[in-house]
């Protein structure tokens, strides 16, 4: 590793209900936020927009992330996006964080979908479980609960990638001052989040 993590957070087609007929939830946003471990600064945010191949982008959707079709129509593919993951923000070797299981759950089913090539290694860090392991009560919530119990103000859109990706950042940085996160071994030191 080199010294840096990736925090990802996907925005996807989504209904207020079940998707239409032949419809199926798909990346519109990848967020990505590097993390400096030795400094904890925030060094990297980037907005990956992709264009979907298999949906549409409701009214829905974009009343929650704020995408447009015609925004998602510049994007790239899923695959170029994540070529560009590997390649840029080299997700292959660096460990990386998520607010929850989705993000990983999702890259897992689409890639394997659509035959592409999955952009990132095994280390994968669940940052929510971690933020609730902190916590008294043990209890899991969401990304902009755990800024106010932090004392953090929510910077940007709610629901979008990037914007979600600087602020788990933000929160992957406390838990790092305050010990509560381990991280695999980088460059033979143990470091701990």
């Amino acid at each position: 590793m080199d010294g840096f993590v990736n925090i990802i957070d996907v925005e996807a087609t989504c209904w207020q209900s079940a998707p239409p007929h032949g419809q199926t939830n798909e990346i519109i946003e990848i967020g990505v936020c590097v993390l400096q471990l030795a400094t904890l600064e925030r060094v990297a945010k980037h907005s990956l927009v992709v264009k979907p191949a298999r949906s549409e982008i409701s009214a829905f959707c974009t009343h929650l992330t704020g995408w447009t079709s015609e925004a998602v129509a510049q994007g790239v593919t899923l695959k170029a996006a994540a070529h560009r993951l590997e390649t840029e923000f080299r997700s292959r070797s660096r460990t990386w964080l998520s607010w929850g299981d989705y993000d990983c759950h999702q890259f897992t089913r689409e890639c394997s979908a659509k035959s592409i090539a999955y952009p990132f290694g095994s280390r994968h860090i669940n940052a929510k479980v971690e933020f609730a392991r902190g916590q008294a009560d043990g209890k899991k919530v969401g990304m902009s609960q755990a800024l106010a119990a932090l004392g953090i103000p929510l910077e940007g859109r709610h629901h979008n990638g990037a914007d979600d990706a600087w602020n788990i950042a933000g929160i992957v940085a406390h838990l790092l001052r305050a010990g509560l996160l381990e991280l695999p071994e980088i460059d033979g030191l143990k470091t701990r989040l």
